[in-house]
């Protein structure tokens, strides 16, 4: 029981005993000095209460605190106890599941659906330390797989939000109109009609579905080990993340995909300019000033750009000034900072976009349901005793104001 609640309860006695002898006419000296010694007690008790409860309130304090962030201390723990090995070997010979990674699929089941074995994105990233076992017999030297070769994220690097949705859909409410400020023309004079405040909605749908497929090889399972499992985490993570890259900016909205910033232009109300001649930094400046002018921005260094390859190479093989040692590209880093400029092979050639983060709202959003389902196909390579693993990521790609992005095209060289 705590301190404060005890010092209270006695009080509660004290007033009780206090009550009945202050009710007698004709108290004895016994009586009183009783009295005098309940008054006593109940005047230090009363500092003793007020300073328990200050104690008890800082330990309420870091209680709380730790309540606030053990259960995503205690879900980031799970995660990275999480095994990748496990659910391979679950799918491919039944084994049980164990451990941490036993209650991170149970997490994920009880969220939502899953067909095979989820898997949170989390796990797919590398991790240190998962290393081939050096206690079993190896007479032949087997170095690191080598990985493929996949594209960094450049809309992560340019702004683009990742949202993880557990069920349903996601909206943004979006103001189109709302407060007009005016001035009143006389004395007593209106200041204008008012203007309904209206919304338009954005939505994230889980209507599109990333597969992702991968053959394991009878021989890869027993060449590899253990170290199977970084590698296959690498491909799987790299292989789905490029996809998802690819369908930010080029999602079509048809055969699956979702619709990305390029092909969305116009549906999310998105300036795309053909700009039909040299690659400069003015013609870059010029979709700047329309940010700043469109309160979308205050700076140049508010912009992030994705360019094409090509375009890099056509800015900087340009002398900004007759004679001078300066290209069109070194004055776009000296106005913007290298750290907003990406080169986006996902881009058509002669292709840039901008893009800029407005009151805390990024300039488009990915949204991913759940994590992987990892599923086995048990029959196809059931003769060669190889494992073929699917993994199906559900995804969608909106753009909240068409006016924190801009497009150029046509993006000519020198």
């Amino acid at each position: 029981m705590l301190d404060s609640v005890k010092i209270a309860k006695r009080q509660s006695e004290i007033r009780q005993k206090l009550a009945e002898l202050a009710g007698k006419e004709t108290p004895d000296e016994t009586e009183i000095r009783s009295m005098g010694d309940l008054d006593r007690e109940y005047q230090v008790n009363e500092t003793r209460y007020r300073a328990a409860l200050i104690a008890e309130d800082t330990e309420r304090r870091e209680a709380g605190e730790e309540l606030e962030t053990r259960s995503g201390k205690e879900w980031a723990d799970l995660i990275g106890g999480y095994e990748l090995r496990q659910a391979v070997l679950a799918l491919d010979e039944g084994r049980t599941l164990t451990g941490k990674t036993a209650e991170v699929v149970q997490e994920l089941r009880n969220a939502g659906g899953y067909r095979g074995v989820p898997v949170p994105l989390m796990a797919l990233e590398q991790r240190a330390g998962e290393t081939v076992s050096t206690g079993t017999p190896d007479p032949m030297r087997t170095m690191p797989i080598i990985d493929r070769l996949f594209p960094t994220s450049v809309a992560a690097r340019i702004g683009v939000q990742s949202v993880n949705i557990n069920a349903g859909s996601v909206e943004w409410p979006v103001a189109t109109a709302g407060a007009v400020a005016g001035w009143a023309a006389t004395e007593g004079g209106s200041v204008g009609d008012a203007t309904a405040f209206t919304t338009s909605e954005k939505t994230l749908a889980p209507n599109n579905t990333l597969g992702a497929h991968m053959r394991i090889t009878r021989k890869a399972l027993k060449q590899s080990g253990d170290g199977l499992e970084q590698a296959i985490r690498r491909d799987l993570s790299a292989a789905i993340g490029a996809a998802l890259d690819a369908a930010v900016f080029n999602g079509t909205g048809a055969s699956g995909q979702p619709l990305g910033i390029i092909a969305g232009a116009s549906t999310y109300g998105i300036t795309s300019t053909a700009v039909s001649a040299v690659a400069t930094w003015a013609a870059i400046r010029a979709q700047i000033i329309a940010f700043i002018t469109g309160n979308a921005a205050t700076s140049p260094a508010d912009v992030k750009v994705a360019l094409a390859p090509t375009v890099w190479g056509d800015m900087d093989d340009q002398q900004a000034f007759s004679g001078a040692a300066v290209t069109e590209f070194d004055r776009m880093v000296a106005h913007i900072g290298a750290g907003n400029i990406a080169l986006a092979n996902v881009l058509e050639p002669s292709t840039a976009i901008l893009t800029t983060t407005a009151g805390g709202v990024a300039p488009a959003f990915l949204g991913i349901w759940g994590g992987v389902d990892l599923i086995r196909d048990p029959y196809s390579d059931a003769q060669s005793g190889g494992l073929r693993l699917t993994g199906l990521v559900t995804a969608d790609v909106t753009v909240a104001r068409g006016s924190q992005v801009r497009i150029l095209t046509d993006l000519a060289g020198a």
